[in-house]
């Protein structure tokens, strides 16, 4: 696929997530929730997380698609940086939170089991590892 292609496929997404959006938004304030669609049983809990999803998506998308925000490169070796740093933290956290045990991580009710934090500093660290090596290649 082209580039030209790539993009145009970005616009489509960004209106068929919007429409998610906008969907699942108009579902909870009609208060017609819970719902089954699909085989999957779509209640309130599922909102907020939903809704953030789809806002990082559609501007994802956007971004993608229209050009919007594109990053000089003369700040780009600064943006791995900064992006390598966060990773290092959040790998350093999941660490701490594997040997010691006790961060308790609640995402909207749910207690997210301590195995996660190895998936979270493996991810964690081989995304900072790569966000440093990549800015080291543009020095």
């Amino acid at each position: 696929m082209t580039h030209r292609a790539l993009r145009d496929s970005a616009k489509f997404l960004a209106g068929l997530v919007l429409g998610d959006f906008i969907t699942l938004w108009w579902l909870s304030a009609q208060g017609l929730l819970p719902i089954h669609f699909l085989g999957i049983v779509w209640t309130t809990q599922i909102v907020v997380p939903g809704l953030l999803f789809d806002a990082a998506l559609f501007l994802i998308l956007v971004h993608y698609g229209w050009h919007v925000g594109k990053i000089p490169v003369f700040r780009e070796r600064t943006y791995l940086v900064v992006a390598g740093a966060i990773f290092t933290v959040v790998a350093i956290v999941h660490f701490i939170r594997l040997f010691t045990g006790d961060i308790n991580l609640n995402i909207l009710g749910w207690v997210v089991p301590l195995w996660i934090s190895w998936i979270g500093v493996v991810v964690a660290a081989y995304l900072a590892y790569l966000s440093f090596s990549l800015a080291a290649k543009l020095a």
